[in-house]
């Protein structure tokens, strides 16, 4: 949010004066946390101030904490910060894979509060999967000891394309029975099923429908927002970031400027399926798919040729895991050919950080990226380019999903709409 205070006083000048939801994202920015500070800021008057400040007291969104420093020159008492209260609500969070999910109880600040991780086929259909989430979720309600009135939104990342405009997945390669189906509605009615509460849907904007008239639920695909998640929590002053999971399937993430990049549809990244030149077949019903030679659920194939038992990227995880010596030397082999099209991929983007996560980053498909990456690409791409593994692990997805959330509700602009439904 670097900048916010500029632009909050550029929009003064122009005439424009500074709303509560502008005030919060000032605070929760760490912009501008004392009541002088946003005068400063915002050009406002001592009294406009507060009442913007007195809605947010109102909402349970603000709070107070320790004395700042003095604001005036001449001294005096030091000045009360203001503070984002992040425990007035919390978000769930979902991953999906093809044959595992996990959610989550997250707080506004992004603590795991409560968490889950079992079986959950992909292939089952959206009205089972979703379903049982839904299930899950009121589960994991009780677990942390939160009721459901504390749910401000959910969301969900899936493996496939995801119309942020629509929250449906479009055209899957590898979600049979998802293309086009409303994920945002069913989950939320399983939600509010399970949980006990009367759901009333209905469509708020901006990709969005409410459970119960107040729950958003917010659908992107996995590796976005597994790149928001890695972002905002280890590089957050990385400009340009691009994340690869390479698990069953191959997808990428970029977050550009702090938010993510999705193209016009919701289509970027899809590296998976960039022609190689291979004859081998891809799930996606075309021939020489990066994913089809090497993904996760190719090297299983491959091992399952020489009759080693894997049937998956979770299977191929638990061989690495193991020290398993031809799945090492395929994984390998898989990073060489990940990195020949990664190469293209930092040519253009210019990243500052490249992150390799999924069932298969370990050592030996690192090793085989890099080669094959500073081999191709130019020099002047790399020359500032870290390579590396996620710092969060399979909790990468539930974070950003989280994150998605909060970022979605805690606009300024969403903020105003929500403070005039509360009444305040």
């Amino acid at each position: 949010m670097a900048g916010t205070a500029g632009r909050a006083a550029m929009a003064m000048r122009a005439g424009h004066q500074a709303s509560a939801g502008e005030l919060l994202e000032l605070v929760r920015s760490g912009r501008a946390t004392t009541r002088g500070a946003l005068q400063q800021a915002t050009g406002l008057s001592r009294a406009t101030v507060g009442q913007r400040l007195d809605r947010l007291f109102r909402a349970g969104w603000l709070r107070e904490g320790a004395g700042g420093p003095v604001d005036s020159p001449q001294g005096g008492r030091p000045s009360i910060t203001l503070e984002f209260d992040d425990e007035h609500a919390v978000v769930l969070a979902a991953d999906l894979d093809t044959r595992h999910g996990r959610a989550a109880v997250v707080s506004l600040s992004g603590e795991i509060q409560a968490e889950h991780h079992g079986s959950l086929r992909i292939e089952d259909g959206p009205d089972a999967v979703l379903g049982e989430l839904g299930r899950w979720f009121a589960e994991l309600l009780e677990k942390a000891g939160q009721r459901a009135d504390a749910v401000c939104g959910i969301g969900i990342a899936v493996p496939g394309p995801v119309d942020t405009d629509t929250g449906k997945v479009v055209q899957p390669p590898i979600m049979p029975g998802w293309d086009g189906y409303d994920i945002r509605g069913r989950l939320g009615r399983a939600f509010a099923e399970h949980a006990g509460i009367e759901s009333a849907g209905g469509a708020t904007g901006a990709g969005v429908t409410r459970s119960d008239a107040r729950i958003p639920v917010l659908v992107d695909n996995d590796a976005n927002l597994m790149a928001y998640g890695e972002q905002r929590t280890g590089y957050p002053d990385c400009s340009a970031f691009a994340l690869v999971k390479v698990s069953t399937g191959i997808g990428a993430g970029m977050v550009v400027g702090g938010s993510i990049y999705r193209g016009v549809d919701g289509g970027a990244g899809d590296i998976g399926h960039i022609r190689v030149g291979a004859d081998a077949l891809c799930r996606c019903g075309s021939y020489g798919c990066l994913a089809a030679v090497a993904s996760g659920g190719a090297v299983a194939r491959r091992l399952a040729e020489s009759g080693v038992p894997a049937t998956s990227g979770s299977d191929v995880r638990d061989l690495l895991t193991a020290g398993h010596p031809e799945a090492m030397a395929l994984a390998r082999e898989a990073g060489r050919q990940v990195g020949d099209v990664l190469a293209t991929v930092v040519t253009l983007l210019n990243p500052g950080v490249l992150m390799i996560a999924g069932d298969l980053a370990g050592t030996p498909f690192l090793t085989g990226v890099r080669e094959l990456l500073y081999q191709r690409a130019l020099p002047r791409s790399t020359a500032h380019l870290d390579v590396v593994t996620s710092r969060l692990g399979e909790r990468a997805g539930l974070v950003g999903a989280g994150a998605l959330v909060v970022e979605y509700l805690y606009a300024p602009e969403r903020v105003e709409e929500r403070l005039a439904a509360l009444g305040v």
